[in-house]
């Protein structure tokens, strides 16, 4: 009987370091692997076509903008064009930031929320109902979350008609369209800081 307890409490002790082991490794990024195609990290700003003017640059790590110099919105164009993928995205917004990814864009030389979806990035919109989550004149977020002040992640995800929104982790929107189905995505600058530290894409 006492060497069946001493067996049994052996087995557990190698559970319990076995799980601590596995809780003490890193995890596994999901923007790694063959497929994936990395168009900007803490090292590289990437290649991008621009549209407006402003202050784009590669600093401690992140790529930042902060004043836009240009009456209108600002933004880097990925110059090549998608279709189906996943796009998955690290951001830092201020709270008074007005930004946004825009995907399958129609026009790369006119982006804006009717010629390609913008999955929003705007706490502080006059109607948040298109706010932060949102994908623009599309999909409405009840309640609209907040990314002002730290570090976010976008996940969007378009396969056919089908596109959906994942924002730290949660789903904010799901939409069913096919008004706009292939093109460049862009990034947007349009008040307040906005920073990227990785932008990976996943043709699909």
């Amino acid at each position: 009987m006492q060497r069946a307890s001493t067996h049994t409490f052996a087995c557990t002790m190698g559970l319990i370091a076995v799980a601590f082991v596995i809780c003490l490794a890193p995890p596994a990024s999901a923007q790694t692997g063959p497929d994936w195609i990395t168009l900007l990290d803490a090292k590289n700003m990437g290649d991008w076509d621009r549209i407006g003017e402003t202050n784009w640059r590669l600093d401690d790590g992140t790529v930042v903008a902060d004043k836009k110099t240009s009456k209108g919105a600002a933004y880097l164009v990925s110059k090549n064009s998608y279709k189906d993928f996943v796009l998955q995205i690290e951001f830092w917004a201020s709270d008074d930031a007005n930004s946004g990814i825009f995907f399958r864009c129609s026009d790369s030389a006119k982006v804006n929320d009717r010629t390609c979806y913008e999955a929003n990035i705007y706490d502080q919109r006059k109607d948040p109902t298109y706010g932060t989550g949102a994908i623009v004149r599309h999909i409405e977020v009840h309640p609209m979350p907040k990314a002002g002040g730290k570090w976010n992640s976008y996940e969007i995800t378009a396969k056919g008609r089908d596109i959906t929104l994942v924002l730290n982790g949660k789903k904010t929107a799901k939409l069913r369209s096919g008004l706009h189905t292939e093109g460049p995505f862009a990034l947007q600058h349009g008040a307040g800081v906005i920073k990227f530290r990785k932008v990976a894409i996943k043709p699909l």
